[in-house]
């Protein structure tokens, strides 16, 4: 006899857990359920990119900052005299460019 009752509530509550697992299941396919689902995700996405775009954009302010650093743009406060850092400066000193102008007939 109670054999036959652990069996019978083993069965039982298997069942239920069975049922509430399908029904669950069937809940998430209705097309107001993936309708949500959907929008949650877009949103979460939508986050993830401006978080992206966030990262990017202090990214490029530190890489400028370090570009105006190594091009010594942000040492001199005097904005008439602004000079290269001393070992562009003879780089530039050193190299001689010649330009040329040319007209549009003259490079046919």
């Amino acid at each position: 006899m109670f054999r036959r009752t652990f069996w019978f509530t083993t069965g039982v509550a298997a069942g239920v857990w069975a049922t509430t697992k399908v029904n669950r299941k069937l809940a998430r396919l209705t097309p107001e359920s993936l309708a949500l689902q959907a929008a949650d995700r877009a949103v979460v996405a939508g986050r993830r990119v401006r978080l992206f775009a966030l990262d990017v954009r202090d990214g490029m302010a530190h890489r400028e900052a370090a570009l105006k650093d190594a091009l010594g743009l942000t040492a001199d406060p005097d904005p008439e005299r602004r000079e290269l850092p001393e070992q562009r400066r003879l780089v530039a000193l050193e190299q001689q460019h010649t330009y040329h102008s040319f007209t549009r007939k003259e490079d046919h």
